[in-house]
């Protein structure tokens, strides 16, 4: 795999600095049941890193020490995690609100029994990656399979109460573009989404959020491989919106690898590139400091989220 660091370290992407802190995104692990060529964590079948149980009791007392009030749940596939259940129903009694990172076909995994019913009992909000309408692309993507499992995984959360006109049970989808492009306009996609989901198989949703491809790991690599890396740089920054840096996700959220070491955002962490502060370095760190006002790491794959419409784990800026 080609290592693309090298290729973002230098870059002219504008200072930015951190405001309040209001989101702990957690990656718990990277084992999945899928192999996605757009992940930009590498996860897989075959990867055994997952957090150790010292850390998972750890993230609470971060909450409660730091008034955060939405934890966000990540791999992988975050709920192959043994205490994935568990550190879910702790902090939901705390008040504290959890996103679960879902891919959808998890639910139907061995072990998983019941995992949909445990999400729904604990008002998890759901974010589903959902790459395309068509069985033809997401197939492509994700591999064989996995667009009819995803459409019966979605079918089994609207069954539930999940996406559902009067329902507080909140099921959001993720757009991912195939290949070396912008996403295109989230607004229109979300409406051509909700069109065809509805038509042929009766799914519904709340919001989709359409997220541009980092040029990192295994995306990256690919880029690098068919020569098409500068080129999507270029892309990305000559479609650069100032506007989009006051959105920015970085700017309130802290993401945690499954060592507890402490990131700028998801990005960063696959990259190793670390807080700039060395007093919050990892996560038992926030138990005591704070990092409102501190500076961000940055290099040119910073791009991708102010390029055009903007790009976060939330959706477009």
């Amino acid at each position: 795999m080609h290592d693309t660091m090298a290729l973002l370290e230098v870059t002219d992407f504008p200072a930015i600095s951190r405001k309040s802190l209001d989101t702990l995104q957690v990656n718990l692990g990277y084992k999945c049941n899928q192999r996605c060529l757009h992940c930009h964590v590498n996860a897989g079948p075959t990867r055994t890193e997952m957090m150790p149980a010292d850390l998972i009791a750890l993230i609470p007392e971060v909450l409660a020490a730091r008034n955060i009030k939405t934890l966000d749940l990540t791999g992988g596939a975050p709920e192959l995690h043994e205490q994935f259940r568990e550190l879910v129903s702790t902090v939901t009694d705390m008040g504290v609100k959890v996103i679960d990172r879902c891919n959808l076909t998890i639910l139907f995994e061995p072990g998983q029994e019941g995992l949909a019913e445990f999400l729904a009992a604990n008002k998890v909000e759901i974010v589903a990656s959902l790459p395309c309408y068509s069985l033809e692309n997401v197939d492509a993507q994700r591999g064989e399979g996995v667009f009819d499992k995803s459409i019966a995984g979605l079918q089994l959360l609207n069954s539930l109460g999940y996406g559902m006109p009067g329902s507080d049970l909140v099921l959001n989808l993720v757009y991912n573009p195939q290949g070396p492009s912008l996403p295109p306009n989230q607004q229109a996609l979300e409406a051509d989404y909700r069109r065809e989901l509805r038509a042929h198989f009766d799914v519904e949703f709340n919001n989709l959020f359409a997220l541009a491809n980092m040029p990192i790991k295994r995306f990256g690599s690919t880029l690098v491989s068919k020569g098409q890396f500068k080129p999507y740089m270029d892309l990305l920054k000559n479609n650069f919106s100032e506007a989009n840096l006051e959105s920015l996700m970085c700017r309130n959220l802290v993401s945690v690898d499954w060592l507890g070491n402490l990131y700028d955002c998801d990005f960063n962490q696959q990259l190793e590139l670390h807080t700039p502060s060395t007093s919050t370095r990892h996560l038992r760190d926030l138990l005591k400091n704070d990092i409102v006002g501190q500076g961000i790491s940055i290099a040119d794959h910073c791009f991708a989220c102010t390029a055009g419409q903007g790009s976060s784990c939330g959706g477009a800026l």
